[in-house]
């Protein structure tokens, strides 16, 4: 004995009983009754009604065994280098004192300043062009061309 399904509500439709519907594109569809078939074919959706069994099974309605719950792995924290700083070091920067990061900071600080000094004491300062032998003054739209040919 073949026992169908229904496509709508999900019961059981027993031999020589419900209705068979064909689609147009030879779908086939079973109900178990005018009522499934009805709502069916004013396209509702059975998630939303309550007594179908796609409802019951979204919303966990009569599960009479209670499965026990899955218990969560709680999250393990390790520590890790990154580019560039090895977990040795990263350990040495998190134990240092404030006063130690800001003798630090500002030997750095000076260590920079002095560098910029230098590099500007070597900067040579370009010679000034003389102002006669670059030709007469042209602006940039004589240079284009522009409004020249009138």
């Amino acid at each position: 004995m073949k026992v169908e399904i229904d496509s709508f509500s999900g019961y059981r439709i027993y031999p020589s009983k419900g209705k068979l519907f064909v689609r147009g594109d030879s779908k086939v569809f079973r109900f178990a009754g005018s009522k499934n078939a009805s709502l069916f074919l004013q396209r509702k959706n059975p998630r939303k009604i309550a007594w179908t069994q796609v409802y019951r099974r979204m919303h966990k309605k009569g599960i009479t065994e209670e499965v026990a719950k899955k218990r969560s792995r709680k999250t393990v924290k390790h520590q890790r280098g990154i580019v560039g700083a090895d977990l040795a070091a990263i350990a040495a920067k998190r134990n240092q004192t404030a006063a130690v990061r800001s003798q630090q900071r500002l030997a750095a600080i000076t260590k920079a300043k002095s560098e910029k000094k230098d590099k500007e004491t070597k900067k040579v300062k370009p010679t000034a062009r003389p102002a006669g032998a670059s030709g007469p003054k042209v602006s940039k739209q004589q240079m284009k061309g522009g409004k020249g040919g009138r």
